[in-house]
């Protein structure tokens, strides 16, 4: 559910090491945005600790939460690739830091770089595998039990989920996810 990679961790911290131009190290408060849904693409951010929260705001205004991504994640890659605006808004759930990488520099490496090509590829086949899972898994279960599995996580990674991102991850309103608390609290 939270989802962790070292892979990319590794090769930015090499390039950080060497002081690539392009490479930056930078911190992000809880609660603060990394990037903004439909904002202008202008860098790459790989996690180096803390985690977020990927959502997606309908036309409705509703929001879904697509992951929470930790240690090792790429955010914005997509959108650079694909010379797009963003498609979510990323906020740090609690101190972030993370290396930011600039269009440029990005869209170089991804040009010349072999290795950085094989980690999006994995990466992609990763979150492929993830949608398919989740999917799957709210399709199989009831929402208790997606709810008791991610009230675990939050408890074994010590991280406090508003019940508006509970209720946006599983997909269902607030009011629903308090019957489904009180529910719990009752048995």
């Amino acid at each position: 559910m939270f989802q962790e990679a070292s892979n990319f961790l590794d090769f930015v911290e090499e390039l950080y090491a060497q002081d690539t131009a392009g490479v930056s190290l930078i911190e992000f408060n809880a609660k603060e945005m990394l990037m903004h849904q439909g904002s202008a693409a202008q860098h790459v951010f790989i996690l180096k600790s803390g985690l977020c929260k990927i959502g997606l705001e309908e036309e409705n205004g509703k929001e879904y939460i697509l992951a929470f991504l930790s240690t090792g994640e790429i955010l914005g890659e997509l959108e650079l690739i694909r010379d797009e605006p963003r498609l979510c808004s990323v906020q740090a759930l609690n101190k972030v830091e993370a290396y930011k990488l600039t269009k440029a520099c990005f869209l170089n490496l991804l040009n010349t770089d072999l290795k950085l090509n094989r980690l999006i590829i994995n990466a992609y086949a990763e979150r492929i595998t993830n949608t398919s899972k989740k999917a799957s898994f709210q399709k199989l279960y009831t929402t208790e039990n997606g709810l008791q599995r991610i009230l675990k996580l939050q408890e074994t990674e010590k991280i406090e989920i508003s019940k508006a991102d509970l209720s946006a991850y599983l997909g269902i309103s607030v009011r629903s996810l308090n019957r489904l608390l009180k529910q719990r609290e009752n048995s």
